[in-house]
């Protein structure tokens, strides 16, 4: 849609504003650009700079629709493509008398802000800045920061030599490089371990001189586990051992049962919040090489039900990523979405990028999602009502992962049904216990200050995801899930579904190894619920596919010896139930999940589950070797493999070609001067 169309579509009547729908007071008051409780009354004198420029017609809808939404009317241009954020800001300085800081020439020397106190200058738009001996500050104008400017240059007129305003984007590019950038990049990879360290997996600092040691003692831990993961049931007390393994594998697979047998809670549904009674909603997606999705996602985000002058989109990329950065150029202007690369400070890894973005977040509440995403489009207003109906101690709610490319593969249909049972079934009966939730890596909805508060993601650990659900439950939060999907794409092959699921593997490792290290502070936080979850769910989900193989050989290996004449062992049909009740498990949960999907005529592939097991057992070998070798490599998952997906990007393509060409070649006569 070009401006006019966009000036067209402002320029409609704006109904007027009903009143707040009850549960209103379940979202709390913004601590970043939000302006719920107080508006900015008057008339939008923030548009007098534009009175010669645009028509009065959209001024007045302009007005009309900051009024509905609780904005600035300068926003509902520039979020609607009207006026780009440049050409407002230079109608406003000639306006006002206000200078333009481009950061041309300013260096971090020139910011008398502490490190510490960077990410703040990203969250609030202020920053200030020592130029010619003295302080002056840096205004990005957002909400009613315009108007509010407006009345207090009128009312001061000394203040314009103390107030330069600057783009947000300029602002967050100066934030973002050299010296700056680096400490921004630096609390991203290393804030939690700061405040937090016992809660981090980040390595302990040591010199060069100790990293040979360092190897050395990680591959001796290998061989260690390894031995005591596999020789010990079998030569040191052996059905003591296997009795043991067996026993905390049941309790997995009880744990897992008692959650998928819950009923449905019942679905509240509340009043319907109007646009001016919605909070600012970020939404974070962290990207590396995914120049075929970008595209996708962003038009996914696009049909979200949510008034574009209160969603904050922010993509993270890497600085190599070329590709990505090239594919978000064609896309054109997107005035509501904001691009960051990650600085290269720490591991390369997703949670890393999403601390990045995390002091940029304008919104009080923060959703994440990933490059092959496409939530359901009342996705975000769905996650509110949870909040707004769950209670002020929930702090971050799930929504349903769906795998949309499940006819690819054998894989893909498992994975498909695992995501049903997980999804659909277990984590919302696992919520109603109350119990911390192994949060899934996409759609998760957060209260943002509750999230800085805990320390955002942990960069070093590779399934940041679970780990955050359990150090909120530390903090004394809770998280829910609530009837929302989003469509995922799974890998359809073996090699990428192994990388994939040894990165999960050993972030489940990593996150259980970070929380056991002192279990009376864990028990002390968490309280016993969540010391026996994280030991069934975490501990249990990796032991599970760990001791399968040594279950399996321990139990044919005796009742070898036992038809041989050398009698059966009391602990055989221990193995033998455990074994039997891990599949049953699998299949009953899958088999509830499709149901509830529609999907139940899949169900034949859980047949497959002894399989599908041995594949997970090998993931979970080759991730206790990467846990000791490689701890922070995060292997990627491609994107954009499926045939389903690809064909769907073929049509999208052509689509936007034959727009393109059909701009191209139209008739000058159709075109208006």
């Amino acid at each position: 849609m070009g401006n006019g169309g966009r000036a067209d579509a402002l320029c409609r009547a704006a109904p007027e504003r009903p009143p707040r729908p009850p549960g209103f007071d379940g979202i709390p008051a913004s601590s970043n650009d939000n302006w719920l409780d107080d508006p900015e009354p008057g008339p939008a004198i923030e548009l007098d700079c534009l009175r010669h420029i645009l028509a009065p017609a959209l001024l007045r809808a302009a007005e009309a629709r900051g009024r509905e939404v609780d904005t600035g009317a300068d926003q509902v241009l520039i979020r609607s493509g009207v006026i780009g954020e440049e050409a407002y800001l230079q109608a406003l300085s000639f306006q006002t008398d206000l200078a333009i800081e481009t950061f041309a020439e300013v260096s971090r020397s020139d910011c008398p802000l502490p490190d510490r106190y960077l990410s703040s200058a990203a969250q609030h738009g202020l920053l200030p800045l020592r130029q010619r001996g003295k302080l002056v500050w840096i205004v990005a104008p957002r909400g009613f920061t315009a108007r509010r400017l407006c009345r207090m240059v009128a009312a001061y007129p000394s203040l314009c030599d103390r107030i330069l305003l600057a783009s947000r984007r300029n602002l967050h590019q100066f934030l973002l490089r050299q010296e700056a950038g680096d400490v921004l990049g630096r609390t991203a990879a290393n804030a939690l371990p700061r405040r937090f360290p016992a809660l981090s997996a980040a390595p302990v600092a040591d010199d060069d001189t100790s990293r040979g040691l360092r190897t050395m003692r990680r591959l001796a831990q290998t061989a260690l586990l390894s031995a005591v993961m596999t020789l010990t049931p079998t030569i040191v007390a052996p059905d003591i051992w296997s009795s043991v393994l067996a026993l905390w594998f049941l309790a997995f697979i009880g744990l897992r049962l008692a959650a998928s047998l819950m009923p449905p809670r019942p679905v509240r549904r509340p009043p319907r919040i109007p646009d001016h009674g919605l909070p600012v909603y970020t939404v974070i997606a962290a990207l590396y090489r995914e120049a075929s999705s970008v595209a996708s996602l962003l038009k996914a985000i696009e049909a979200l039900d949510y008034p574009r002058e209160k969603l904050d989109v922010i993509i993270v990329i890497e600085l190599d990523d070329l590709e990505t950065r090239a594919a978000l150029a064609r896309l054109g202007p997107m005035p509501h979405v904001q691009v960051l690369l990650a600085p290269a400070e720490g591991p390369r890894t997703k949670p890393k990028a999403l601390n990045c973005a995390l002091p940029f977040a304008r919104g009080s509440f923060t959703a994440v999602f990933d490059a092959e995403d496409c939530p359901e489009p009342g996705q975000l207003r769905a996650a509110l009502d949870a909040f707004r109906t769950q209670g002020a101690d929930v702090a971050c709610a799930q929504a349903s992962l769906c795998i949309e490319n499940q006819s690819d593969s054998w894989l893909s249909r498992m994975f498909a049904a695992e995501y049903a049972g997980q999804f659909d079934v277990f984590l919302p009966g696992l919520a109603s216990f109350g119990v911390p939730l192994p949060l899934g890596g996409s759609s998760n909805h957060f209260r943002t200050a509750v999230l800085r508060e805990v320390g955002g993601w942990d960069a070093y650990n590779v399934t940041e995801d679970a780990d955050l659900g359990f150090r909120l439950a530390r903090f004394g939060y809770r998280s829910t899930t609530f009837a929302s999907t989003t469509l995922e794409e799974a890998p359809a092959r073996f090699g990428g579904w192994l990388r994939q699921r040894s990165r999960w593997m050993k972030g489940w490792m990593q996150t259980w190894s970070v929380h056991m290290r002192r279990p009376r502070q864990l028990w002390k936080d968490a309280g016993a619920k969540g010391f026996l979850t994280l030991n069934a769910i975490i501990g249990g989900n990796v032991l599970t596919a760990l001791t399968f193989p040594v279950l399996v050989i321990d139990m044919a290996w005796r009742s070898l010896e036992g038809a041989g004449g050398g009698g059966f062992s009391a602990v055989t049909p221990l193995h033998l139930t455990t074994i039997a009740a891990g599949f049953a498990s699998t299949i009953v949960v899958g088999l509830m999940g499709l149901a509830r999907r529609g999907q139940l005529r899949q169900g034949w592939i859980l047949a497959l589950t002894p399989i599908y097991w041995a594949c997970l057992s090998i993931a979970a070998w080759r991730a206790l070797y990467q846990l000791l070798s490689e701890p922070y490599r995060w292997e990627k998952t491609e994107h954009g493999l499926s045939s389903q997906i690809r064909s769907a990007a073929a049509s999208q393509t052509l689509e936007r070609d034959e727009e393109t060409c059909g701009a191209v070649f139209r008739p000058h006569s159709a075109l208006k001067y």
